[in-house]
């Protein structure tokens, strides 16, 4: 049988999802790249670690913004067109934190950068209106594998880079990748029904979704969670290693990411999983997870073997409820799947934003021991919400039966 009929999703052949899911990979790099050097960073500018992790933080609010500002466009823009400009400009913003000459300004350019990474975003949505309803977690699933290789990238690549040429090198060679994601972004195919809304009835169309959909407001919370208990140890890691007893650098720690391969090498299980049991279940799991990854995280400063293991349980963890949670608000309404996914990632880089600089503070204030407070708290309210999200839909379930 043909691609087209054997294929990953219905109106795309495998070849379409391969280039779908790298420049996923290559767009959402752009707000990694930075995890790794943040105490290089620091020094090199004479500000202590704690403001050092700032970066981290504005990074993920201007990626929250550029969700909300731009991303909703694609259920009225061409998506093909909406990228390439967000690219372009991703690209200026990168050169800008390369040559800033103070930290005032790598800080306001981080925050560019985030707010023009956004092209993972528009793509993905886009391609899961094009699977059918039996395939759609698999679909998102593996889109999301393409993101797990752009983390992992960004993480391994910025911190050897970083420890032999310096991190201004990193940013200069991220706007390069840019110009190889625009060549990738031309050649997706071009979206269809795409509807003529104005910008103002679109926003104003999202606080009507979060309103109506009691769905999307149980994934909003369990994402802003999750993700806030993830963002919260990537960003201190780089710090919370640079001290005693390791004293690692920016190669030492870079490397750290590539635990990230089991979570890419899961990425499809987990969307196959979400298509065959409840949503909820899986985002709970993955909460749960999380829960126990912290746990170790724990015992950081003594046991090393320890922390690799929580490092892997954590990107399972995180990648489990962040599949779930996107497959599940996709199948609401098909004409509205950007919006859809702005609300929730807006409120997913919202929660990894708090989730840094509470965080920073925790690992400031107790070492280790404050920072798995912090993502332990965190993950035990995501479960939480999952449960909550679970006995919802079991209910209506019943209601509807009867």
């Amino acid at each position: 049988m043909t691609d087209r009929q054997h294929g990953v999703t219905s109106g795309l052949t495998s070849r379409q999802v391969f280039l779908m899911a790298l420049a996923c990979a290559l767009a959402v790099s752009a707000i990694y790249y930075h995890q790794p050097l943040l105490p290089q960073i620091a020094t090199s500018f004479g500000v202590s670690p704690t403001r050092g992790n700032l970066i981290a933080t504005v990074t993920q609010l201007g990626y929250a913004l550029g969700l909300l500002l731009f991303v909703p466009l694609a259920d009225s823009v061409q998506p093909r067109k909406l990228a390439t400009m967000a690219i372009a400009g991703n690209a200026i913003a990168l050169l800008v934190c390369a040559m800033a000459p103070s930290f005032r300004l790598l800080i306001a350019s981080s925050f560019v950068v985030g707010v023009t990474a956004i092209t993972a975003q528009i793509i993905i949505p886009s391609a899961s209106g094009m699977a059918s309803p039996e395939r759609r977690g698999r679909t998102v699933g593996m889109l999301l594998g393409g993101l797990s290789s752009g983390v992992l990238l960004a993480r391994t690549l910025s911190g050897f880079v970083g420890a032999h040429f310096g991190w201004r090198t990193m940013f200069v060679s991220a706007a390069a990748f840019d110009l190889a994601l625009i060549a990738v972004v031309a050649r997706l195919p071009r979206a269809t029904g795409l509807a003529a809304i104005r910008h103002r009835d679109l926003m104003r169309s999202l606080v009507s979704l979060i309103r109506t959909e009691s769905t999307l407001r149980i994934s909003i919370a369990t994402g802003f969670l999750a993700f806030g208990a993830f963002s919260a140890f990537w960003a201190t890691l780089a710090v919370l290693l640079a001290q005693p007893p390791y004293q690692f650098g920016p190669g030492t720690v870079g490397a750290f990411g590539l635990v990230g391969l089991i979570g890419l090498v899961a990425s499809p299980y987990i969307g196959a999983l979400v298509d065959r049991i409840h949503a909820s279940l899986v985002s709970a799991a993955g909460a749960l997870t999380v829960f126990l990854a912290f746990v170790l995280v724990s015992t950081g400063a003594t046991h090393l073997s320890w922390l690799l293991v929580s490092t892997v349980l954590l990107d399972l963890g995180n990648r489990a409820a962040f599949v779930a949670n996107q497959a599940r608000i996709y199948s609401l309404r098909p004409e509205a799947r950007n919006r859809l996914n702005t609300a929730f990632m807006v409120s997913y880089f919202l929660g990894g934003a708090a989730g840094a600089a509470i965080g920073g503070i925790g690992a400031q204030r107790d070492g280790w021991t404050g920072l798995a407070a912090v993502g332990a708290m965190l993950a035990l309210l995501a479960f939480a919400a999952s449960v909550v999200g679970y006995c919802k839909a079991y209910m209506m379930a019943a209601t509807d039966e009867v």
